[in-house]
This record gives C-alpha cells, structure tokens and sequence, in this order.
C-alpha cells in the first residue's frame, strides 16, 4: 500500500479531477484515501489550500511527462498531437465522461479568489508551455511559433474537455485535435526542417 501521503494526494487529484476543488470535502478526501482525519494537517499543515495547491504541481508533473511521452512515441509530431488528443478522448470515454484536466478545473474555479492555487496552476501551465515549445522548437518550428502553437494547443485542449464533458461526447475533443495537428503541420513543412537536403 502506497504511503499514507500519497495515497491523499491521489485521492485528492481524482477528486478534483471529478468534482473540482470547492466540491470536494477533507472528509470525502481521507475517506477515499483510507486515512485517518488527523493526516491532512499532519501532512499539511495549511490545510485544504496547500493539498491542493501540492495536488495541482505533482498532478502538472505527471501531466507534463505524460505529454513528452506521447509525443516522443509517436513517428512525428504532428501523429504526436492527434495521439494526444485521441488519448485524452479516450479518458473521457473510459471515465464515463468524469476525468478530465485537474490543473484546468481547479484554475476555473479559483483563479479569482484564491491567489496561491491560481499561482500553482499558473506555474504548471507555464511549465507546460515551455515544456511544448522547447519541443517543437527541437522539431524545426521557430521558438516564437511554437510557443504560440503550444497556447493554442492547450487553450484547444482544454475548452475541448469542457464541451465535451457538457456534451457527452469526443467531438470537440477530435475537432480540437485535428485543428491543432494541420497548424502543425503547417509550421513543420519540409523547407523549414533544420538538416533539410538541398
């Protein structure tokens, strides 16, 4: 059994994945988790708000290795981004339309009126971005470019989730997909690969 710690923090994340931040309870929290009460403030000792803002970093982490993943499985870039968004389809189909982006749904809920979760989401998305560029930098794309196609990559991800949860169904989600695969697409043609053959 994986430590007590652990075990809250996954709870949590699966949680607010589910049900949001403000929806769910430190009660239902060590419940799901097998845990005594008492652990939340033994771990952390700021209460609801540092869980989640610790949830919403190792959540982004694991978000973030996830993406690298994908993409560096896939044959090209471009197959890395439909497979990205096929997989995150997959999830909401798998879950009964239930799990979708943590980091995304906390950042609704309490950008304006929470300031150290809305710092802690900020960070993840800017790890991600930078994560994204530093990729599609490598695959050819110039560093300006593939910032912009990574913003436009998760703001299409994410509103895709939204539709597609309200809608139940992965519509959005292969639209939003395919958008962002033929911009890649656009941004990755043969005369502006590094190494090209003259």
């Amino acid at each position: 059994m994986p430590p007590t710690k652990d075990r809250i923090m996954d709870a949590s994340a699966g949680l607010f994945r589910r049900q949001g931040y403000t929806g769910t309870g430190l009660k239902q929290i060590v419940a799901e988790a097998g845990a005594p009460f008492g652990s939340i403030y033994h771990f952390f000792p700021g209460g609801k708000e540092q869980l989640g803002a610790e949830v919403v970093r190792r959540s982004g982490a694991l978000y973030g290795q996830l993406f690298a993943a994908v993409m560096d499985a896939a044959s090209d870039p471009v197959t890395g981004v439909r497979d990205f968004f096929a997989g995150a389809a997959r999830t909401l189909v798998d879950t009964g339309y239930a799990d979708a982006c943590p980091i995304a749904t906390v950042a609704l809920e309490v950008a304006s009126t929470n300031e150290p979760l809305r710092q802690a989401t900020a960070e993840v998305f800017t790890d991600w971005i930078a994560t994204g560029t530093a990729f599609f930098t490598r695959a050819g794309v110039s560093q300006r470019e593939a910032r912009e196609l990574v913003v436009a990559m998760l703001a299409a991800l994410e509103g895709a989730f939204v539709l597609s949860r309200a809608l139940r169904s992965t519509e959005p989600l292969k639209i939003a997909g395919e958008t962002i695969a033929a911009r890649a697409a656009g941004l990755l043609t043969s005369d502006r690969r590094p190494n090209r053959a003259p």
